[in-house]
């Protein structure tokens, strides 16, 4: 009896880790997609574009939650005097958000 119930624990526990990598999976897009589109915003491209996004994923890793990342690009937005307000910022996370849960669960065949 106790096998099948450390199973049932190893298998609720395992999924809940596919779970997790998962949803870092999609953050971790999203604020990608989210730095292409603030980097178009101030008229970044090319390398220039692709570096900008990968500084807006490494944001998100400074604290919990995502206003590390509306901070960031806020300031980068002020720091070129493009007019974004954070709440425009989150309305773009939540749109790129559904993006890239598609593209992630459509690359993991989900």
């Amino acid at each position: 009896m106790s096998g099948s119930f450390e199973d049932r624990e190893k298998a609720f526990e395992s999924k809940w880790a596919h779970d997790e990598e998962l949803r870092f999976k999609i953050v971790a897009r999203r604020n990608k997609l989210l730095g292409l589109w603030a980097a178009e915003q101030m008229g970044l491209s090319g390398d220039e574009a692709q570096e900008y996004a990968k500084s807006v994923v490494r944001a998100d890793l400074e604290e919990p939650g995502h206003e590390d990342v509306v901070r960031k690009v806020h300031k980068d937005f002020d720091g070129r005097n493009i007019a974004r307000s954070d709440h425009a910022i989150r309305l773009k996370m939540e749109e790129l958000l559904q993006i890239a849960a598609d593209q992630i669960m459509h690359e993991t065949g989900k």
